[in-house]
């Protein structure tokens, strides 16, 4: 075929993308627009953190999990810059870029080796379609090493794709390897660093621990010169490429082993733009989806992950001689407006606010450190309770808690104990759970949903406690919005507080059968015949805990 007739084809070919280049930059203004949506609307700072707890809670196995996670995902062709980011939040710089440097340079290795010795042939099949291989192979038969640096330092290549390249080249597999694996590492310390540096800035987005000026110059300069030292030392990459002639260069129509011509560069734009164009697509529609259902994400993020882990235990000696704090305001309050069920009247409540917010001035001032144990225990109880109703409160008329924005609701830190300031959720996971070995505690704190324990219709106290958990347990174990038990199937329908908090009811009870066992004696009889229960978790109405729900 002549030039001037190949000319006329590729250019009749590549008509339909002329319009390509208006439709990307539409494409990522849209994708753009969708993803600060998301981002806006998303708890990321709690994702981060459901991540971070399930690897946490793995203990010294959590960076060897995640290390083979992202060997894994290198080996799948699957992107890990995501991996690489979490790993900087989870980990921390240093830790996060040792794992995310062993990971990745294991996972190239396997690739080279799989390439080699394994699937040599469905790869090279595989990697001839892309125009660069040739030269690439003459490169590096040529340059060795460097090539595999410059390459390494350079997005010339896709990352994915250099792993298995190399198994088909000249080049041995330690020189590749250990090439790699320093060629890489400007790229993972950059990567990692944007993690950390996220994760900080979640924290003191979400009133977490707050940063010196100084610490936060210190963490924006390494930033950017992280990023420039990246930037500069890809340039060189670049450069270096560039004089390699044909490696650098964009090809034209090639044809692979069947003889077909391959795409021309302008068709692989056209082609990229229509994929471009569906991630445009999908992103816009999980916005709009996030903006109808805000609380679907979370919700997810609580299944999945639920609360961190922790060991019970009993952090606090009785003090009878202590102080004591006196909680008749609030018992005077939930007798008025907490009927029968833990039916709620809020509007009722909201009347009565002045008197709920003395009550919480007084929390503010108490002598929390002073206090024994079951001062402590019933004292933050209530709490808690009071704090989630004034949260309620504030926002209300509202369906569910969980139409209060996620950054004001758990993860605020706004609630005064003595001289403590903390948010619902330290509370109930750093305050209560681990400091005192009770996970009867799950029926008493509400969160303001019917799916919660009934609020109790007055205040806990201290020469009381231990009665009032043991009806309230009682209560949630005779009702089968919570519990349920049929002994023909040997179905044991338990509420999504055991699935979640089940570590707690184990450490105290061996299982979590044996812990309702306590309470339902049909269950114990079956045990004791050996059976062992199939267990099914309810579903969890977040609807409000009102009056008008709870009729």
């Amino acid at each position: 075929m002549s030039p001037q007739v190949r000319e006329l084809t590729e250019a009749g070919r590549d008509a339909p993308w002329r319009l390509a280049p208006t439709i990307r930059t539409a494409a990522i203004v849209v994708i753009l627009l969708s993803l600060a949506l998301i981002t806006r609307t998303l708890p990321f700072g709690k994702m981060v953190e459901a991540l971070s707890n399930w690897v946490q809670g793995l203990g010294v196995w959590g960076a060897i999990v995640y290390g083979l996670i992202y060997i894994a995902a290198v080996v799948g062709l699957l992107p890990a810059s995501v991996l690489t980011l979490a790993a900087g939040a989870i980990f921390g710089l240093v830790l996060g870029t040792i794992v995310v440097s062993l990971g990745s340079t294991i996972g190239a290795a396997l690739a080279f080796l799989i390439a080699r010795h394994l699937a040599r042939d469905a790869v090279a099949r595989q990697v001839r379609r892309y125009p660069r291989f040739e030269a690439i192979d003459r490169a590096v038969g040529s340059g060795g090493w460097k090539i595999v640096a410059m390459l390494r330092l350079s997005p010339a290549v896709p990352f994915n794709l250099q792993n298995y390249l190399y198994g088909l080249t000249r080049i041995g597999f330690w020189p590749c390897v250990l090439t790699s694996w320093v060629a890489m590492l400007p790229g993972t310390v950059m990567y990692v660093y944007l993690g950390y540096a996220g994760r900080a800035g979640l924290e003191a987005a979400s009133g977490g621990r707050t940063r010196s000026p100084a610490e936060w110059a210190i963490l924006v300069v390494g930033l950017i010169a992280t990023v420039v030292v990246t930037v500069y030392v890809t340039r060189l990459a670049r450069k270096a490429l560039r004089e390699q002639g044909n490696l650098a260069s964009n090809s034209v129509a090639v044809a692979d082993e069947t003889g077909k011509p391959a795409l021309s560069k302008a068709s692989r734009r056209g082609w990229g733009t229509v994929i471009l164009s569906l991630v445009a697509l999908g992103t816009m529609t999980l916005a709009v989806d996030v903006q109808a259902t805000p609380g679907f994400i979370e919700g997810l993020l609580q299944r999945l992950a639920g609360p961190p882990r922790v060991v019970l235990r009993e952090a606090y000696a009785a003090n009878p001689s202590g102080p004591h704090f006196d909680h008749t305001d609030f018992d005077e309050l939930l007798r008025r407006h907490v009927s029968e069920g833990g039916a709620v009247d809020y509007a009722g409540l909201k009347q009565d606010e002045v008197k709920l917010k003395s009550y919480l001035s007084r929390i503010a001032d108490a002598p929390f450190d002073a206090l024994g144990r079951d001062e402590k225990l019933a004292l933050l109880i209530n709490a808690y309770n009071a704090f989630t109703i004034q949260l309620i409160i504030d926002h209300y008329p509202i369906d569910s808690i969980r139409s209060i924005p996620s950054a004001e609701r758990w993860d605020a830190v706004r609630w005064k104990v003595g001289p403590h300031t903390w948010s619902l959720n330290q509370i109930e996971h750093e305050q209560i759970r681990p400091k005192f070995r009770e996970p009867r505690v799950h029926f008493a704190l509400v969160c303001a949903a019917v799916g919660c324990p009934p609020l109790r219709g007055e205040a806990y106290l201290p020469r009381r406690i231990d009665e009032q958990l043991d009806d309230q347990a009682n209560y949630v174990h005779s009702h089968d919005r919570w519990v349920r038990f049929d002994s023909e199937s040997n179905t044991l329908k338990l509420t999504s507080l055991y699935k979640w908090y089940g570590g707690d009811f184990e450490q105290v009870a061996g299982s979590l059968p044996v812990y309702v066992s306590h309470y339902l004696p049909t269950l114990q009889t079956s045990l004791n015949q050996g059976r062992k229960p199939n267990v099914v978790w309810l579903d969890y109405d977040w609807s409000l805990n009102s009056k008008e729900n709870l009729r």
